[in-house]
């Protein structure tokens, strides 16, 4: 399974060179065999899958148009919901939570051929930058054991670092699919908020979330936005935008392109890490492309803007894990009686949810409380208009914006576990366009002198995806 693509899949398929339940069969026994060495699955489904494959089998038997994504095994975060398969969020809280529908995510791959052989590890409830904060232990990164493969979507990047997945789905907060991405040396994508549907994505920071694809190239990724992107009216947030053809984009040729290098970023961004960034640059400038500097002026106030309003959006979307109507509940639950129900509740949540959730919550219901609701929450909301503003600005004047996913590659398991500003750190380069709501990926761009992948982030304006893909496929390619 390690090298193949959508495109590789396809063509076999279509050669019969082998069947889709092969393949399926295949990819599931790899992934087994392999996953103790990462922990980046938390189960499989191989009914679903073999009877997805078989589904493919058919059309293709009987002349019939398999989709896009025909036969490709697939893996998904498990905070996406799977109809009858189980849905954890990487917490004791929802351990045993089997989801009674699919995410809209889902059926659309699902519809387009797509074969989905199990979920993803993660960060408990996606809170967290390392997958080190899962009920189910960490995530190991498969190109250094000893590392984290950065968080919260770790475990989707790497099954496909790891070659157990073709294509894999994530979700992302503030930086969440391009962090791990970066990290496993995988391309990873963040699309325009709406861009595809949230029914189904268990809520972290409702104004932020976003599905994205994995995978070890960008034309794959590409084909697995196309196929899940689109208005749905399950999600009032989604976009009713058209979704180009991606694929078309994929020319090659990026002369006249305009990158903007944000000094904000720039100045902070040192060692191997920029050295790499600095090179990809340059080559995209060697292909025609024009550089220029550029001013992101509120981005200092990036972290903390973030930390306030994803905090509260936490605090408010986690309030229904209580005990009563689904997921775990304490031994010590009580009776009628009122201070039995409120031991019940503190109970239940106390021992449901793990140290970085239950940090996260406590911070957000204090910036929403009575008397700290102005000075943090519609303070943080203010400023991140301002954020918003600035890329607008930059956008009049550049196609694209260029800069590091991360100050630093994987660090190791540990490292940083007990010093949660130093993790909320990691992010200062990611969270600037999950604020502004535009699609950005990260895109691998070499290797430290230890080996370590180093991804190229590449930011454009709302909707604009096929601009991004087509600097992204340029610079692979070159």
């Amino acid at each position: 399974m390690t090298n193949h693509t959508i495109t590789s899949i396809r063509e076999g398929l279509r050669a019969k060179q082998f069947s889709a339940v092969e393949v399926a069969r295949e990819a599931l026994e790899f992934a087994e065999r392999e996953n103790p060495k990462t922990n980046a699955y938390l189960m499989f489904c191989p009914e679903r899958a073999l009877s997805a494959a078989a589904e493919v089998d058919r059309k293709l038997a009987a002349g019939e148009d398999a989709g896009a994504l025909a036969g490709v095994p697939i893996a998904v975060k498990d905070v996406i919901l799977t109809k009858g398969v189980r849905t954890t969020c990487a917490s004791k809280m929802l351990e045993n939570y089997i989801p009674p529908y699919d995410a809209t995510a889902i059926e659309r791959i699902e519809a387009a051929g797509g074969v989905i052989i199990g979920k993803t590890n993660c960060d408990e409830f996606a809170m967290g930058s390392s997958n080190e904060n899962s009920y189910f232990g960490p995530v190991r990164n498969p190109v250094a054991l000893d590392c984290v493969p950065g968080g919260s979507s770790g475990g989707s990047a790497a099954v496909v670092a790891q070659g157990t997945a073709v294509v894999s789905l994530g979700s992302d907060t503030g930086g969440s699919i391009r962090q791990p991405a970066s990290f496993c040396g995988v391309v990873g994508v963040t699309p325009t908020y709406g861009r595809v549907s949230r029914y189904g994505l268990v809520a972290f920071a409702s104004s932020l979330d976003h599905i994205g694809p994995f995978a070890r190239n960008v034309k794959d990724s590409a084909t697995l936005l196309a196929a899940m992107a689109g208005r749905d009216p399950m999600d009032s947030t989604s976009a009713n935008a058209p979704v180009p053809d991606y694929g078309a984009q994929l020319t090659g040729d990026v002369r006249g392109m305009k990158i903007g290098l944000p000094v904000e970023y720039m100045k902070h961004a040192t060692g191997e890490t920029a050295d790499r960034i600095h090179e990809a640059v340059a080559k995209l400038q060697g292909m025609g492309c024009e550089v220029q500097d550029i001013s992101l002026p509120s981005t200092d106030y990036a972290i903390a803007t973030y930390y306030v309003i994803c905090t509260a959006e936490a605090s408010a979307n986690l309030a229904r894990f209580d005990g009563v109507r689904y997921g775990y509940r304490s031994a010590e639950a009580g009776g009628a009686d009122s201070n039995k129900l409120a031991a019940m509740y503190c109970n239940t949540r106390g021992e449901g949810f793990g140290p970085e959730v239950k940090r996260r919550i406590m911070l957000g219901t204090y910036v929403l409380s009575h008397g700290y609701y102005d000075a943090y929450y519609l303070k943080a909301q203010k400023v991140r208009a301002l954020i918003a503003r600035d890329f607008t600005n930059a956008f009049q004047t550049v196609d694209a914006i260029m800069a590091p996913v991360s100050p630093f590659p994987a660090f190791r398991i540990g490292e940083k576990v007990n010093d949660p500003v130093s993790m909320y750190l990691s992010d200062i380069y990611t969270i600037t366009g999950s604020l502004a709501g535009i699609p950005c990926m990260s895109v691998p761009c070499g290797t430290t002198g230890t080996g370590l992948p180093v991804g190229l982030q590449i930011l454009c304006n709302h909707f604009e995806e096929q601009k991004m893909f087509r600097l992204a496929h340029a610079f692979e390619n070159s």
